[in-house]
């Protein structure tokens, strides 16, 4: 008997998920995340979750892993030194960047511009030159490239980047450069764009190269590590890495190629959220994952998950696919305080993470917080967490959210009411980013809450954004796990090709595809992926001839073929329409070449419930007093592993559960679907 693995590791917990690759039943755990060591945090979780499922560890086969590992390294400053090499007279590419500066027009006055992942110093300037059409204009200088290198040598860097003008139209003297550091300096890995992220755009190119030099080092050796101590406690245990665009890689692929993994962990979440929604039957969503640091929001269209062509991390912007997330810093440890120069309250976006935590978690931490302002109104029972393993201290919470109390002048329940509608108003704001703001109505999607405190709140926002039902999946608490566990294999391939419709055919375009679709499909067969279980879809990057700006659209060869490039233009006018309110009668360009290949992914069947007779008693705790909207009720607390399929949950009400706790309004009522998920929905009348 063999099981799966998912574990993700997040800024408070660490969750993991076990599934059975017979029948797809699932194990849960829930472990406190170790920043110091976020490893240490996944030994831990593996071995509470095989004690509790009677599971021999020897017997997972596959660990599935979402890590911030790279994430933190940009955000903290904390990646390897860089060395850079360029094309002669591009020295200052890093420095100069596309000469962005944000904040408005007055924003010059209070930017502060981040030093270069790679300094000025560390960088070399080599004296060839290829033309946009690939020509070599200038032989590479061989003999002047060995005696700079002395630099890099001498100042003991730990990565080197090597991005040339125009490589992407032909890579051959990035290569000879990677030959001779390969020799002089054999101990350092190299970076080079064509490899990385072939297309057109210096900068982009570049930034792009360093950053997965930067991070390269400290997520190989984490990923090392995890590989090698799973190797001797799991017996050949094969490790997979998620990637930003909610893929998984092979871990010495993730490791040659970091940069792609920057939003594996709120990745995992919407992975995790498509694969319960799509069986529950809902194709369109809007996904909420609430953790203790943060909330991260994305769209999902006919059960496909919105992707973009950049990812941003801090103020660095790398070209890396990834899934359209929309992170602020709202979290259950979020800390409200109030500033003496305006009196006004504030939440976030510091944060009291794992360490010390909030107040009401009885770890030292005295800050009030998102966490202790829900334990002070009720919504959080004393015994919630962990299963009742990890006790609510609330005397603490109401010592904190008092502080707030004594600045506003307001009494302990309104400060903390306060407190929750601020968070909710911003996080309302996250969701409008994702929706209105990209031309979608908000009212024509369900809302899954999802997370340790995304169903505290899931009801309050599907109220604010008229998203119904708001959906709580089982296992919401460590949904990003099942993300990881049951989520696919996907590379990619791109190539630059910046030609006008009326300059191109269908069939040049096409034997263009074919080819990079092969190149994509390699990571694939080395995986050992047989064909019957790879898809390659191809992507084009086109714009208006003559914008700047451009828009990603899917197609697939048959519709290519059939439709032609009317179809295709026709799609394109659609979706700028839908972004930017308008279309131009203009002609269409390509830009990019894409062809993305995927495996078929993990199946672990959502497994249906036993259903009840519609009496929730067997499942009810008690009561407890919340205070909603200024006002006291009485809310009856349920444990959620009793309740039964087609059982109506009558608003006020707690649910609670292991690895997360849900909250029902009053006059809301949550209905228990055949998976176990609980629809909220306005009560009728």
């Amino acid at each position: 008997m063999t099981f799966r693995l998912g574990a993700d590791v997040g800024g408070t917990f660490t969750d993991l998920l076990l599934i059975r690759e017979s029948d797809g039943e699932v194990f849960t755990a829930k472990v406190p995340s170790t920043p110091d060591d976020p490893s240490r945090a996944v030994f831990d979780g593996i071995e509470r979750i095989c004690i509790e499922s009677n599971v021999d560890r020897t017997d997972i086969t596959h660990v599935m892993h979402g890590t911030t590992v790279a994430t933190n390294a940009v955000l903290t400053g904390s990646g390897a030194k860089v060395g850079f090499i360029t094309t002669k007279g591009y020295r200052q590419m890093l420095h100069i960047g596309r000469s962005f500066v944000p904040g408005g027009l007055g924003g010059w006055v209070i930017y502060e511009k981040s030093r270069p992942l790679a300094p000025m110093k560390w960088t070399i300037e080599a004296d060839e030159r290829i033309d946009a059409r690939g020509k070599i204009v200038r032989p590479l200088d061989e003999k002047a490239i060995r005696d700079q290198i002395v630099v890099l040598r001498h100042a003991d860097i730990e990565a080197i980047t090597v991005c040339l003008i125009n490589a992407y139209t032909n890579d051959e003297h990035e290569r000879q450069i990677a030959e001779i550091l390969a020799e002089e300096l054999p101990e350092i890995p190299v970076s080079i764009s064509s490899e990385v992220i072939p297309e057109m755009q210096e900068y982009e190119r570049a930034i792009t190269t360093v950053v997965n030099s930067y991070v390269r080092p400290v997520v190989g050796r984490y990923i090392e590590n995890l590989q090698t101590e799973l190797d001797r406690t799991m017996s050949g245990v094969k490790l997979s890495i998620l990637k930003s665009d909610g893929g998984l890689a092979a871990s010495h692929t993730a490791a040659d190629y970091p940069v792609n993994l920057l939003m594996s962990g709120p990745a995992g979440g919407v992975s995790g959220a498509v694969w319960a929604s799509v069986q529950a039957g809902f194709q369109n969503i809007m996904t909420f994952d609430m953790g203790g640091t943060s909330t991260d929001v994305a769209l999902v269209e006919g059960g496909v998950a919105h992707l973009r062509r950049e990812t941003l991390v801090g103020d660095v912007i790398v070209r890396a696919s990834s899934v359209d997330v929309r992170t602020i810093g709202a979290g259950g440890g979020s800390i409200a305080h109030v500033p003496e120069l305006t009196g006004a309250l504030r939440v976030g976006p510091a944060s009291a993470g794992a360490v010390p935590g909030p107040a009401a978690y009885g770890m030292g931490g005295e800050e009030p917080t998102v966490t202790d302002a829900n334990v002070v109104l009720g919504y959080l029972p004393e015994s919630a967490l962990l299963g009742g393993n990890m006790p609510i201290d609330r005397a603490r919470a109401v010592e904190a959210i008092q502080k707030i109390a004594n600045a506003t002048g307001l009494d302990l329940q309104q400060a903390a009411a306060g407190i929750i509608d601020i968070v909710n108003e911003n996080m309302f704001g996250a969701l409008r980013l994702i929706s209105v703001e990209q031309g979608y109505d908000p009212r024509d999607f369900a809302l899954m809450g999802f997370g340790g405190a995304g169903p505290l709140h899931a009801n309050a926002l599907a109220r604010l954004t008229g998203a119904w039902p708001a959906i709580i999946p089982r296992g919401p608490g460590v949904l990003c796990a099942y993300g990881d566990a049951t989520t696919r294999m996907r590379n990619e391939s791109s190539r630059t090709f910046i030609r006008r419709f009326s300059e191109v055919t269908i069939a040049e375009v096409t034997e263009l595809f074919v080819e990079i679709g092969e190149k994509a499909v390699d990571i694939l067969k080395n995986e050992n992926v047989s064909p019957t279980d790879r898809e390659v879809i191809y992507q084009f990057d086109m714009r208006y001839s003559g914008q700047s700006m451009q828009i990603t659209l899917d197609i697939t060869l048959d519709g290519l073929n059939k439709g032609g490039f009317e179809e295709v233009s026709r799609r394109f006018d659609e979706t700028h329409e839908q972004l930017y309110t308008f279309k131009l009668e203009a002609e269409k360009e390509l830009i990019n070449l894409r062809a993305v290949a995927t495996s078929r992914s993990t199946f672990a069947r959502a497994q249906e419930i036993e259903i009840g007779d519609g009496n929730t008693g067997a499942a009810r705790l008690g009561q407890q007093t919340i205070f909603v909207d200024r006002a006291n009720y009485k809310a009856s607390v349920y444990d959620r592993t009793q309740l039964r399929a087609g059982d109506q949950i009558i608003g006020a009400a707690i649910v609670t559960e292991m690895d997360s706790t849900t909250l029902i309004l009053p006059n809301h009522v949550g209905t228990v679907d055949k998976f176990g998920n609980i629809l909220i929905h306005p009560s009728k009348g």
